[in-house]
C-alpha cells in the first residue's frame, strides 16, 4: 500500500531503509526510493532534507550520498526521532465557542503527533463566503492543506467548493459533505453520521414504550436536515407517531422570538399527546425542559427529552439523555485524512462517516399515564 502516514513509526522506518541503502551502496537515487518506499515526492524530499540537517547524508542531483563521518546505522536507528516541523494546516470552522472546540482539540492532538501545525480561524454561521478568509490563510508560505466547514446553505456555497477544488492545496471538509460541479465529483470529507444519531434517539424512545414522539430542530444548523432524515426513517420503521407528528423549527436562541416559539412548541407537544422529544441542540433542549418544569410537567415522568449534541447536556438538572457526536475523533480523522491526501495526491477520494453514541441519563423514562388537559399557565 503506497498511502503511508506521516507518523514517527513510518518515518523512522523510511530513515532506516534509506540509511541501509546508503551503507550498502554508498548512494541512493530518488527514483529508486520513490518506488521502494511508496511515498509522495514531497514526503521523500522532506525526509532527505531532515537527514541532511542531521549530518546523515548529503543530497546530490537525483539522490543522496553518505555524509563523511556519519554515525553508524545501528546508532541512528536506535536514536529517537527528533521533532520535525512538517508544515501547517489551515483550519476554518464556523465557531470557536460551541461544538467545534472538541473537534479542534482532536485536530490539535493528531497534528501534534504528525509534526504539523494548525493555523486556526473561527468564522460564523452567518458568513456567506469563506473564500477571502481561506485565501489569506493559504497565502502563508508553509500551508500544506486545508480543513474547512463551509456554510453549505448560501448562494456562494458551490463557489467555495469550486475554489477548494481549484486552489492547488489539498483540502478536507469537516462535518460537511459536498460534490463539485459540473462533474458532480465527491469532495473529501469527514462527518458524523447525524442521521444515525436520530435513529439511536428514536430507538431509545421506542424501547422505553413511547409511541407519540416529536422532533425539534434548530433553524440555522446544517445538521438539521440529516437529523430530520434519520428521524423520519426510524419513526416509519418503528411505527412511531402515527398521524400526529410533531416537528417544530426553533429560531436562533439569541433572537427576540425564541422564548415565544419555545412556548408555542411546548403547547403543541401537550395538545398532541407527545411523550418523547428529540431536541437539537443542548441549549434548546434545556429551554424546553425549563419551561416544562415551570408548568408543572415532570421530566421524564410526563415528557422524555433527548438532546442532540451532548456539549453541556450532562451539566443540566436533570442530566439530559443525549446523542453525542464523536467530536475529537472527527477532528483527528480530518487531519489524518488530509495528511494521507498530502502524502498520496493520486489516491481515491475518501468520505469518512463516524458513528455517534447515545448517552442515557435522567431525562428519559417509560411514558407515564396520559396527562389529560394541558396544565394552565
Amino acid at each position: 500500500m503506497t498511502d503511508q502516514l506521516q507518523h514517527p513509526l513510518l518515518a523512522a522506518k523510511r530513515r532506516e531503509l534509506v540509511l541501509s541503502a546508503l551503507a550498502r551502496d554508498g548512494v541512493v537515487r530518488v527514483s529508486q526510493l520513490l518506488e521502494e518506499l511508496g511515498v509522495a515526492p514531497v514526503t521523500l524530499r522532506r525526509d532527505l532534507a531532515q537527514m541532511e540537517r542531521e549530518g546523515l547524508l548529503s543530497r546530490v542531483h537525483g539522490g543522496a550520498v553518505a555524509a563523511p563521518g556519519a554515525p553508524a546505522l545501528s546508532d541512528v536507528v536506535a536514536a529517537p526521532l527528533p521533532d520535525v516541523d512538517a508544515g501547517a494546516i489551515a483550519v476554518l470552522v464556523p465557531s470557536l465557542n460551541y461544538y467545534w472546540p472538541g473537534v479542534v482539540q482532536g485536530m490539535k492532538a493528531e497534528a501534534r503527533r504528525l509534526g504539523l501545525r494548525l493555523l486556526l480561524r473561527g468564522a460564523s454561521y452567518e458568513l456567506q463566503d469563506e473564500r477571502p478568509v481561506l485565501e489569506r490563510l493559504v497565502s502563508t508560505e508553509d500551508v500544506r492543506g486545508i480543513i474547512v466547514a463551509p456554510n453549505t446553505d448560501t448562494a456562494h456555497a458551490q463557489e467555495v467548493i469550486q475554489w477548494l477544488h481549484e486552489c492547488g492545496v489539498p483540502s478536507v471538509l469537516v462535518e460537511r459533505d459536498a460534490v463539485s460541479y459540473p462533474e458532480g465529483a465527491p469532495v473529501e470529507s469527514v462527518v458524523t453520521d447525524h442521521a444515525l444519531g436520530a435513529v439511536l434517539a428514536a430507538r431509545h424512545l421506542a424501547a422505553l414504550g413511547h409511541t407519540r414522539v416529536g422532533l425539534v430542530l434548530s433553524r440555522n444548523s446544517p445538521t438539521s436536515r440529516k437529523i430530520s432524515s434519520g428521524w423520519h426513517t426510524a419513526c416509519a420503521e418503528l411505527g412511531l407517531t402515527p398521524g400526529r407528528a410533531i416537528e417544530e423549527i426553533l429560531p436562533d436562541r439569541t433572537s427576540a422570538e425564541f422564548p415565544s416559539v419555545v412556548d408555542h412548541t411546548l403547547d403543541a407537544v401537550l395538545r398532541s399527546g407527545t411523550t418523547g422529544l428529540l431536541v437539537h441542540s443542548d441549549p434548546e433542549a434545556m429551554a424546553i425542559v425549563d419551561l416544562a418544569l415551570n408548568r408543572g410537567i415532570s421530566v421524564p415522568d410526563d415528557l422524555s427529552i433527548i438532546a442532540y449534541d451532548d456539549e453541556v447536556a450532562h451539566l443540566f438538572s436533570p442530566a439530559l439523555t443525549a446523542v453525542s457526536p464523536p467530536r475529537a475523533t472527527v477532528g483527528q480523522a480530518a487531519v489524518d485524512l488530509l495528511n494521507r491526501r498530502i502524502s498520496s495526491p493520486d489516491r481515491p477520494v475518501h468520505r469518512v462517516v463516524i458513528s455517534p453514541s447515545l448517552m442515557v441519563r435522567e431525562s428519559t423514562a417509560a411514558p407515564g399515564e396520559p396527562r389529560g388537559d394541558a396544565p394552565t399557565r
